[in-house]
Order: structure tokens, then sequence, then C-alpha cells
């Protein structure tokens, strides 16, 4: 077997990375995370020939176990060979249920070495989807749209909150992936794909807003204090609760960095008087903003990039997020919380974050509140003061090409909006674009699950203005992509029937020729062109 991993928009050359993922990983963790999909693929076939019903521990598992391959979210091969036996274990519980499958083979894997396993499993990379490279490339686009929505539902049960429909689904999607299936039925799955990350990002945005509040204007400030702080990154808000609640009267402040930027527009956080502001950017830069910040670095989630030895020791892990010698912080027990006590402990010891920056950040514009504007927004469309709306969410990244994004932001008519979520923000969100009649021009709605709100948005307005097609509103879509979580995002808008997306800055490697244009055909995805032709089609309502 060889390392080939296509799901990111930075492969190598765009043709996917085989020696050494642009991320950092190696082509051991790629091959076990591909061989954690191979057993949980095994774990759906024993539930569908159960009923395709699973427990919620057993859906939990799943999305666990899906999530932990998502690009940048973990680089620890012992821990993912841990999850391997863990998904074993319960393929093999499953099976040993009905007697016409064989009984427990667990411990045929129970004292093997990284290499061992990969030695006695069948091929585990994309290339085993199927030899038809078409049929390949909508397997891949249901699986890494199942891997981003197992993320969103990941966070959705640290809350509390479950979805059996959305469980069930893992069972159909995965047990699907092993089977020959038509173009037809593929191009099916996909949709149907599409529509179940809706009901994943509703959950979500269910479990947040009801456990935090909704998301309300907030102005966030970059700057730093006199105390020593602890940076969190990632998506998790529960963990968030938690490490607020423990640093509350320690003399440590807490910074968010990069998707936990949107923590600072839920009214419970709003309570700690410690939790300071957002200190730096996107994942990406994080190599050189973690060095400057002095203090303890919590990792929530995904968007690890590979680790500094000047700040090693001072970063720390915890959920689904892994890398190799860093100290990974263990889940919560029933009804308590994570133990942050170490990085309080540490951060007590540590000099004040060095400054960045000096400014604010403007956010909380997800779909409560925004519907809570919809006069004032509505007003400003029907007397002309807002021509467009510019749908701009997704994915950051390294490449010089997303400097696209900022420049789109910048040349936009000073009449047009920009929608956002996710990381894709920090290409445009501290340029001052100003606003219009007091609607700012960068409406931020939060983290890259928050797109549902986006798109919560756009289907009220579509009531409000008393359209029968979606696709009639002054709405453009130009989103950027660089993961799974995109992929499923992308999926769920075109499940709402969102045509004519832009998509940038490559289109997925993984789609051939012969699948992309049934989505031109059918949904009208195009790639990202020049700045100035894009403005000039997005504008015309092309």
């Amino acid at each position: 077997m060889s390392m080939h991993c296509n799901q990111c928009q930075e492969s190598v050359r765009g043709t996917g990375c085989t020696v050494r993922g642009v991320c950092g990983k190696d082509d051991m963790t790629a091959k076990l995370q591909d061989l954690l999909v191979y057993a949980t693929e095994g774990v759906a076939l024993a539930a569908e020939l159960q009923g395709g019903a699973v427990s919620r521990a057993v859906g939990q598992l799943i999305s666990e176990s899906l999530f932990v391959t998502v690009t940048n979210t973990n680089f620890d091969e012992d821990a993912v060979v841990e999850h391997i036996r863990k998904t074993l274990a319960k393929r093999d519980e499953l099976n040993a249920t009905l007697s016409q499958l064989p009984a427990h083979d667990a411990a045929r894997w129970s004292g093997s070495t990284k290499t061992e396993f990969l030695a006695k499993a069948e091929t585990s990379g994309i290339e085993a989807l199927s030899e038809n490279e078409d049929l390949r490339s909508l397997k891949s686009l249901v699986l890494y749209g199942v891997k981003g929505l197992a993320a969103y539902t990941d966070h959705a049960a640290a809350l509390g909150y479950h979805d059996d429909d959305i469980y069930a689904f893992y069972v159909k999607s995965l047990a699907a992936l092993t089977k020959e299936l038509s173009l037809d039925e593929l191009t099916a799955l996909v949709l149907e794909t599409g529509a179940v990350a809706v009901k994943a990002m509703a959950l979500l945005d269910k479990a947040n807003t009801e456990s935090y509040g909704h998301p309300e204007i907030t102005t966030v400030k970059t700057g730093v204090g006199t105390n020593p702080g602890i940076l969190i990154s990632g998506h998790d808000l529960r963990d968030m609760e938690d490490l607020l609640k423990q640093t509350e009267g320690t003399g440590v402040d807490v910074y968010t960095h990069c998707e936990m930027l949107p923590a600072h527009y839920y009214p419970a956080f709003k309570n700690y008087p410690h939790f300071v502001g957002n200190y730096g950017s996107a994942w990406w830069a994080q190599d050189r903003e973690f060095d400057t910040f002095n203090g303890p670095i919590l990792m929530t989630t995904n968007c690890i990039v590979p680790v500094r030895e000047s700040y090693r020791s001072r970063m720390f892990t915890t959920g689904m997020a892994g890398y190799p010698g860093l100290k990974h912080i263990a889940a919560r027990p029933e009804g308590g919380q994570k133990d942050f006590s170490g990085l309080v402990a540490l951060a007590k010891t540590c000099k004040p974050p060095v400054e960045l920056e000096n400014g604010e950040i403007v956010g909380g514009f997800a779909h409560n509140q925004v519907l809570a504007l919809a006069d004032k927004v509505v007003d400003a469309v029907k007397s002309g003061a807002i021509k467009r709306f510019v749908v701009m969410a997704g994915c950051d990244g390294r490449h010089a090409t997303r400097q696209y994004y900022t420049d789109v932001a910048s040349a936009l008519p000073k009449d047009t909006v920009i929608l956002t979520a996710g990381c894709a923000k920090y290409r445009y969100n501290k340029l001052q674009l100003g606003d219009i009649g007091g609607i700012p021009r960068v409406l931020d709605a939060g983290q890259c699950n928050d797109s549902y709100s986006l798109a919560v948005i756009a289907l009220k307005l579509k009531e409000v203005f008393g359209l029968d097609d979606i696709n009639d509103l002054p709405i453009s879509f130009d989103i950027a992509w660089y993961e799974q979580k995109a992929v499923t995002v992308l999926l769920a808008l075109l499940y709402l029937g969102i045509k004519g997306i832009r998509l940038g800055p490559t289109l997925p490697e993984f789609l051939t020729p012969n699948v992309a244009a049934v989505l031109v055909e059918k949904f009208g995805i195009k790639p990202i062109s020049t700045v100035n032709a894009d403005i000039e089609a997005m504008m015309a309502g092309a």
C-alpha cells in the first residue's frame, strides 16, 4: 500500500499527496487513518445486517473515528491505533450477535504493531472505493462529506445533543462505500449526504444556542492584557466553557485563536471578565503566532500544523485532536469537566503574550441576530442601499491564491454586504470596509458550521421577498474550501437548491472531469476566475 491523500485543497500539485502530506502527516499516519475508516465501514456493515440502527454509543464511536481522520486533526499514530482497536472491537461485538458471521476476532489484532496492522489489512485507501474513477469520485464526495458532518455531530454530542437519524445515515453511507453502486445511486447518495449535513449543522446550532444563548453583535479586542494567558483554538465550545470556569479568579486570562473567535459572540461567555479577546488569525499562521503567545495553548479540534520546538512544551491537545509528544487532556467524566489544571498551573509561570496587533473585530451575525435586523436589511435592499449580498464563507489556507478573497472583499462595490462564516473571514475581517446605514459590510455568522446560519438567513429573505426560488435573491456564493467540513457545507448548500456557487481557490482534485461536469450541469458550480471578472458577474447575478 502507498499513501494517496487528496482530501484537502492543498494536496501536492493538486493530484494528491503520495509521500508526505502538505499538512505534515507522514505516510504511516495516512495509512493508519485509512485503516480506521476501513474499520469504521466494518462497523457500518455489521450494523446494516442488524437493520441499520445503532445505539448512541456506537453512533458517537463512528463520529469520533471519522473525525480523527479529518485533515489536521490527529497526527498521533498511537492514538489512531487505539481508535482502530476500539472500532474493531465494536465491529466484532456487533458481529458476534449474528450467528452467520464469525465471532470476535479482536484477538487477532490485540498485540499488533502499527506495521502489522497495515500488513493484516486489506487495501483501505481511496483506491479501494472503486476501480472506476467516476464512481470513486462520487464515493469520495460522500466519504468526505460524512467526515465533515461527523465533526459537527461530535461537537453536538459533547453538549448532550444527538440525532439518531444521523447515526443511521453513517451506517447507510459507509456501508454503501463498500459496494458497487451505479452513478445514479451514488449521485442520489451525495445529495442525501447534503440533506443530512443540514440536519447535523442544525443540530449543532441548537446545541450551541440552547447551551450558551444566541450569538449577539459583539466587538472583540485583538490586543493583549498584562496577565499571563491561555490560548484556545479549534471549535469545541464545551471545552471553552470548562476552561473559562477553571481559570476564573486565577489571574490567568483566556484568548481565542482562529475558529474559536466566535465564542466571544455567545452571551454565556460574556460573564467572564478574564475572557480578554482574540489573538492572531487563521490556523495556518499558528506556528509563528503561538511562538509569541508565551502561555499554554489548547487545541480542541482540527487545524494543527507541525509543532515547533519553541512552543511544544506549552501546547496541549484534547478531544479528537492529537500530536505526537504533546500532552493530551483526557475526556471529561460523566457529568463533570475536563481537567485543565495543568494548563492553569503552567500559565502562572509564563510571561504575558506579546502583542501582535491592537484593534477590534465585530461579529455575532448568526441567523437570530440578523433576523432581528430583518426590517432594516429589507428596507436597505428595497431602497437600493444594498444591491447584493456575497457569501464568502469557508476555509482559509496557505496558498497565495487565497489573496483572491481579500482582493474581492476590497474591490466589491460599497453597496454590497459580505456574509461569512468559517476561517475564510480572516482574509478580510480586519479590513475597514465601513457599513451601509449602520449595517456592517462584513457580517460574520461564526464558525464553519455556522454556514447553516447563512442558509437560514437566505431562506428567510426568500420568504420575506415572496420569492419562489432562493436563487432569485440578490445573493452570490463565492466559497473557499480547504478540508472535509467545507465539503459538507457545500453538499448542504446544493441540497438546499442553491446554484451558481463559485468554488476556489481550485476545484477538488477528487472530482473527475465527468463528475465535475455533472455538478456544473445540475448546480452551476464554477471555479473562481479573476477578481474583476467574478465581481462583474456576481453583481449581474451570474
